[in-house]
């Protein structure tokens, strides 16, 4: 088959108005959590086998896999665009919360360009989220006590070398790793070039797959006196 002729329709529900939160926050939060456990549509399973749909169920179980996953897109200073998957780790009234090295890509681009993009998309759902917004550091309190409350593994592997940068071979990283378990052998502390970024978001848009591309689309848009405007956006 074709990549051109790859397609499907979308008919799992639809997006009213009178649906949204006036809150873009509270409207996240209500689509994160049915995204946590979403099924994979049925349909899906009939086209692939019995057999896949019982290796999958073991694999990943009935839910969603990593709802929290998002596509996060950076520009450095001349507005060259780089994106990436990375996890969502909080979000509240300031933001979106995830957590990185700060002198890898993404931590270079944010610091000559503290403007980003996320996109979440849950298929189960046929639905997706488009924010954009301004991005700083979190504070470092914030920063340790998440760090701590990371596996052992993650804390040590945070130590391993610097995000982006050119290594030998995988050796090199393993070794490194098998290190710094003697380095540490209780307390990890947290690298001062790892930590937390906060997304305050200017425009979240709320999409819903409907059939024929006919697809439902809200933009929620930050006014200077920080109520939200929201508007129906063509497909």
């Amino acid at each position: 088959m074709a990549i051109a002729d790859l397609r499907r329709d979308y008919n799992a529900s639809s997006l009213k108005r009178g649906d949204l939160n006036a809150d873009p926050i509270a409207q996240f939060n209500l689509w994160f959590n049915l995204a946590l456990t979403a099924r994979t549509p049925g349909n899906f399973f009939r086209r692939v086998g019995v057999s896949t749909y019982k290796w999958f169920q073991s694999v990943f179980g009935k839910t969603s896999s990593e709802a929290n996953a998002m596509t996060l897109a950076t520009a450095d200073k001349d507005g060259r665009p780089s994106a990436r998957i990375v996890l969502l780790k909080g979000v509240d009234a300031r933001g979106f919360v995830f957590f990185t090295q700060y002198e890898g890509n993404k931590g270079r681009e944010l610091a000559e360009n503290p403007h980003a993009a996320l996109v979440f998309y849950w298929p189960e759902l046929e639905r997706q989220v488009c924010i954009s917004g301004d991005v700083t550091k979190l504070p470092e309190a914030e920063s340790d006590a998440y760090f701590q409350s990371r596996p052992r593994g993650s804390r040590l592997a945070a130590w391993v070398w610097r995000q982006s940068s050119g290594v030998p071979d995988r050796k090199f990283l393993e070794d490194r790793y098998r290190k710094l378990h003697q380095q540490f052998p209780k307390e990890v502390p947290r690298p001062n070039y790892w930590g937390g970024y906060v997304l305050a978001p200017t425009r979240i848009e709320f999409w819903q797959g409907r059939p024929s591309r006919l697809h439902d689309r809200f933009a929620y848009t930050r006014q200077a006196d920080d109520t939200w405007k929201i508007e129906r956006l063509a497909p």
